[in-house]
Parts: structure tokens; sequence; C-alpha cells
């Protein structure tokens, strides 16, 4: 049954985007707004990559918070991957094993979890997560509440499928199969991080959410919560000339001008839509190293920032770099 009050309170929409153990501040951040006092209930949370891991918690509200807080600071490597020997790269989909992460999903999404996002789907609340399909070469956007209150026998396990593709990070995890029926017949789908295609997004560009409101009724004002995991400015590093450095160093400063561009997008679709923008990153004041992929004295030093922050009062950015 959906909430007649939805009508007249203010909207939220939340859009988290990836950024490997850098989720940690977008955990730390929940956690600091739910002890502000002031973190409101969303009615739209999407995720990507890591953003993904964190986006159910984040929907079903401050009781997952402790959640969060374990995965993103006592979380290392080794829970998450097993890597191998690097002469099967030559032969297998990825340098990495993702069974400990499955493992860790197992745990975390169950039958309770699945029942309160299905319980927050009646209501017409909606949580979104994007993969990228390599075989059709396209951004999917996958509706988690609607699997969840389909009652379709394998849905707990369809949608840890889901996160753990949108969190396989191409080369070191391998891509995650999903069974998929059409025109009689069954094949796979091979999905990937959804951070190939975006590093954030709440809807597509096509849809008017102002002229929709206005068909449904709807009278409270729209406010957009962006939580970018990563950095905004690039920071400067001297590059050694090895191949490996330099792609990976070009890696990085791709992802970097991907993620900012979406940034600006989603910006010019609020201002289209007039709703509020409101973004949160990591600081350029944050300096600590990582020693490893998921480093937990690294992320437990992230969270503690994203918390103190929002617990303080986030001080969120009204446009994207840029604007």
């Amino acid at each position: 049954m959906k909430d007649p009050e939805a009508f007249n309170r203010p909207v939220h929409y939340l859009a988290i985007s990836g950024g490997g153990s850098n989720g940690a501040f977008g955990a730390g951040l929940l956690n600091g707004w739910t002890a502000a006092g002031n973190r409101p209930e969303f009615h739209i949370v999407t995720g990507i990559s890591t953003g993904a891991l964190i986006a159910p918690f984040a929907f079903v509200g401050p009781e997952k918070d402790p959640i969060l807080k374990a995965f993103y600071t006592t979380t290392s490597t080794k829970d998450i991957l097993k890597k191998r020997w690097i002469f099967a790269l030559l032969r297998r989909e990825a340098g990495a094993d993702s069974t400990p992460l499955q493992n860790i999903l197992k745990e975390i999404i169950d039958g309770k979890l699945i029942e309160q996002i299905s319980a927050e789907h009646k209501k017409g609340r909606r949580l979104f997560i994007g993969t990228a399909n390599l075989d059709a070469g396209r951004p999917i956007m996958w509706n988690i509440g609607a699997i969840a209150d389909s009652g379709y026998p394998g849905a707990v396990q369809l949608i840890r499928d889901v996160l753990l593709a949108s969190a396989s990070i191409p080369g070191m995890f391998p891509p995650v199969l999903i069974q998929v029926d059409a025109g009689g017949q069954r094949f796979d789908e091979m999905h990937v991080d959804g951070g190939t295609a975006n590093q954030v997004f709440l809807y597509p560009a096509s849809f008017d959410e102002s002229q929709a409101k206005k068909k449904l009724g709807i009278l409270g004002k729209s406010h957009l919560w962006i939580i970018r995991n990563g950095f905004i400015d690039p920071k400067f590093e001297s590059v050694p000339n090895k191949a490996t450095q330099i792609a990976g160093r070009s890696l990085v400063l791709l992802i970097r001008t991907q993620a900012n561009g979406d940034l600006q997008r989603l910006y010019l679709q609020a201002q289209n839509d007039k709703m509020d923008y409101n973004l949160a990153y990591i600081p350029d004041s944050f300096n600590e190293a990582s020693n490893e992929e998921f480093d937990p004295v690294y992320m437990k030093k992230l969270f503690d920032l994203g918390f103190e922050m929002a617990k303080e009062g986030f001080p969120w950015e009204n446009s994207p770099p840029g604007f």
C-alpha cells in the first residue's frame, strides 16, 4: 500500500558511486548522518560497484548502519578476493577469485533483508543497482525492489548475483553469468562492474521528473544527494616510464574524468527538474595511503572521516566541478 503522505513530503533521491575500498567514506557518511539526526528517508536509492554494496542497506534505513560499519572497517583483501598465480591469467577470466566476496554476500544479503526491501517497494520506494552487460555492450539498471517482491524462488540469489556483478571489476574479478530466458531460449548474460558504463546514476536523462511529479500530484520539493566515493581533483604523482604504471595511472585518470562527467550530467538533470543538488566527496585533505586493495586500517580512517564530517553537518556542494 502506498503512503498517501508521500505526495506532500519532500522527495529525496540518493545516488552512490563506485570507488572500491573508498566506499568506506560513503558508509561512514551514512552512519554520521544518522548520528546527526537529520538523515531523510530516500524515495529512490541507486548504487554502482562499491555503491551497489552500500545501497540496499542505505535503502532499508539506519538500522542497517552497523552492517556497513563492520564491512567497511574490518574487511581486508583476503576477505574479498583470492589472488591467483600470475600464470593463471593467461587462461583464466580474471586475476582473482571472488568466492570470498560471494560468501560475504550470502551472509549479509539474507531473507530478512529481502523481505524489508520488498516491503519498502510496496510503499512506492525504489532501489536500483547498475551493472554493465558485456554481451550487449550497455549499462543495465536492475529494479531490486521488484525482484525482491516478485515471489521468484531464486530472487535472493539473483539479487546477490547482481550486487556481485556490479562490484566485479573487469580483470580483477570474474564476470558474473546471469541466466536469462528469452524467445523460448535460455542463455547466460555476462555482467561486470557497473562502473565500466557509469560511475553514478539516478534515472535516464529522457525521464522528466518534474512532469512526472505534476501528473501524480506530488507537491514536495525534490532533493538529490550524491555520494562520490572518491576524490574530485587529481593529485600530482610522478609516473615511472613503465607500461604497467602508465596504464594504471591512465585508468585512474579515465575513471575520474568519467565520474566528473557523470556528476555534471546529474547536475544538469537536477537543474532541468528543479531539484536541489547536493554532492559529497572525499576531501583533498585526506592523505592516508592504502597498503593493499582493501586495507582495513585505511578504510577505518576513511570511515571515521565521513562519519565525523556528517555528524557535524556535512558541507554538501551544490554544484559539481566545472560549474
